[in-house]
């Protein structure tokens, strides 16, 4: 996983080094100040506005000139030549007076006359040699001219030669060589609005649209074509002559994106949170001993070690309780015994009418204290019970509050990293001017969950729901589709029990109360959620079918009697029985012991 890790940092290094390890370098020349005709309000706002762009997006050589004559710019060409000769991407951007004549076009300095079209050659500059000097570039040679403004020098300027043609703006020009773009501010044979602003239309266009990350060219100029026709109601159309390859060209190598290190360590703990159980957080912790996911994980596991203990406690009492009362049933029971064996001894000594009484009180006063001794027996086992009952409450709410706390602090850290996403955007905007449209975010792609993941997710909640799997281990066997089949019964649902589904866990964790009814075993009755051991008072007992009935009454033991047709007249000596008894007479009866 580190490993994983460690790669993709490194492959999102190399590419953004790869981007800036282009030499880009750009020449900007820009005349106003025209010496022989009109000034131009707007070319050197324009390119020292196009300067700072190219020095922003972090161009290696950026040479702005200004107001140049020809002999100047000639030599600020040839100066850029030597510049380019190295680079990967050289630009180029003129701003002011441009002619064509015989279909090809030139570049005017401030301190051409152009009397005649004779005089073209020497006092301006061909586009051809601009071409020329970035023609070394490896990657991109690109010409940018916002020169086809209505030109002042054609009205004068008298024909030498009858068969010379001066066309109205610029002439249409594909370059020579591959990986070259020439953009014009307006396409050939029409003509471009000098502004009634800061800039002119097209150079706003350009401001807007050239620093943004990561946008290919192309698209770059398109957007900046779309723009100057919308500023002037579709009467100037920008145009670019020449083509590129199928690589993606931008002028502003894209952003990276930030690397989450944290990114597989949340996804692992939000199924380790979806489980619930002690041995999910002992997986998620081998895999990820530290970091604040791990932090989470311990403290969701001293929950679950608190709520076990208390679980623990209270199984003991109730067993300890429930030990307590049978030892007292038996002590109980014996007593009784041996009471009532001592008083059939007494009955048999003695058979007197008080003797009987008496034997009577006993046997109501041994009841009672038994009765009274039992009822306390019942209360502590009820008192067990309810200790029970509240600790699998307990256990219950602190399952359910691992859970929240969970939830909880997944969602406080997905809102920390949309709040540095936030903030990356703003950092990004800041090299992008306001106009520019902010680019799609890129989706986000869901892992998916592994089947045994989803199988323990699922045996988990059809065991929450009573529809009991038998344990959680995410194998899909038997026990865990029986599961699912009651599960379909009880809910009216068609899942298939043979595989482990994702529909049938949203199903299942749906439900949030018991669905599969209680069965219990024989002897126990359901009470709450919860099955319970019947006891029956004192004087009843459990039948076969589950329910008290009546303690039956002991048959009574009767005196051997011996009729005799006579009274005696006295008493006669006792005669030894058949078992070496004693007999004696009473009432006109003999009676034998």
């Amino acid at each position: 996983m580190a490993c994983r890790l460690a790669l993709s940092i490194v492959l999102v290094l190399v590419a953004a080094t790869s981007a800036l390890a282009d030499k880009r370098v750009a020449l900007v020349l820009s005349v106003s100040n025209y010496r022989n005709v009109a000034r131009l309000a707007n070319p050197d706002n324009d390119a020292a506005a196009i300067s700072d762009v190219f020095k922003r997006i972090g161009f290696d050589s950026v040479v702005l000139r200004q107001d140049l004559g020809v002999s100047e710019m000639r030599r600020a060409v040839r100066d850029f030549a030597a510049v380019a000769a190295d680079s990967d991407m050289a630009v180029v951007y003129y701003a002011g007076h441009g002619i064509e004549v015989n279909g090809v076009n030139f570049l005017i300095p401030a301190d051409a006359r152009l009397q005649s079209d004779f005089d073209v050659e020497d006092e301006t500059v061909p586009l051809d040699r601009i071409l020329q000097a970035i023609s070394p570039a490896k990657r991109l040679r690109l010409v940018i001219l916002d020169a086809c403004r209505d030109n002042p020098f054609a009205e004068r300027m008298t024909r030498g030669v009858a068969t010379r043609s001066m066309g109205r703006g610029l002439a249409k020009m594909e370059p020579a060589t591959a990986d070259t773009l020439i953009a014009f501010a307006a396409k050939a044979g029409a003509v471009a609005a000098d502004g009634d602003g800061a800039h002119s239309p097209f150079a706003t266009a350009l401001l807007n649209h050239l620093a943004t990350p990561g946008l290919d060219l192309r698209l770059t100029l398109g957007r900046v074509r779309d723009e100057v026709l919308k500023s002037t109601a579709r009467r100037q159309e920008p145009f670019v002559y020449g083509s590129l390859g199928g690589d993606t060209v931008a002028l502003v190598p894209p952003v990276a994106p930030p690397v989450d290190p944290n990114a597989e360590s949340r996804r692992d703990y939000e199924l380790a949170a979806q489980t619930g159980t002690k041995q999910a957080w002992l997986s998620f912790l081998a895999v990820h001993p530290s970091g604040i996911y791990a932090n989470f994980a311990h403290a969701a596991l001293d929950k679950l070690d608190a709520a076990e203990k208390a679980s623990e406690k209270a199984d003991l009492l109730k067993r300890q309780a429930e030990e307590q009362a049978r030892q007292k049933s038996e002590d109980v029971r014996k007593q009784s015994e041996e009471h009532a064996a001592r008083q059939a001894e007494q009955a048999r000594l003695q058979m007197s009418e008080q003797a009987r009484r008496d034997l009577e009180q006993d046997r109501q006063r041994i009841a009672d204290q038994a009765k009274r001794e039992l009822d306390d027996a019942r209360r502590q086992v009820a008192e067990a019970r309810r200790q029970v009952e509240e600790a699998a409450v307990q256990v219950e709410q602190a399952k359910k509050q691992a859970a929240l706390d969970a939830q909880q602090q997944i969602e406080a850290a997905r809102r920390e990293q949309e709040q540095r996403e936030r903030e990356r955007q703003a950092a990004l905007a800041a090299l992008t001017p306001p106009a520019a449209p902010a680019p799609a975010p890129a989706p986000v792609v869901v892992p998916a969950m592994d089947p045994a993941d989803i199988a323990r997710l699922l045996q988990a909640h059809l065991k929450r729901v009573g529809c009991d799997p038998g344990s959680a281990d995410g194998a899909w066997t038997t026990p865990s589709q029986k599961a699912l089949d009651n599960f379909n019964r009880n809910a009216g649902t068609k899942f298939d029990v043979k595989v482990a589904s994702l529909d049938a866990l949203d199903a299942v964790r749906a439900k949030p109360d018991r669905v599969c009814p209680l069965v219990c075993a024989k002897g126990q009755k359901v009470e709450g959620d919860r099955c319970v051991q019947i006891v029956c008072d004192g004087n009843e007992v459990l039948d076969a079918q589950g329910v008290c009935r009546r303690r039956p009454d002991p048959p009574p033991q009767k005196p051997k009697a011996v009729s005799r047709h006579e009274p005696a007249p006295r008493a006669p000596a006792a005669p030894a029985g058949s078992d070496g008894g004693r007999c004696h007479s009473f009432g006109g009866k003999l009676y034998c012991q």
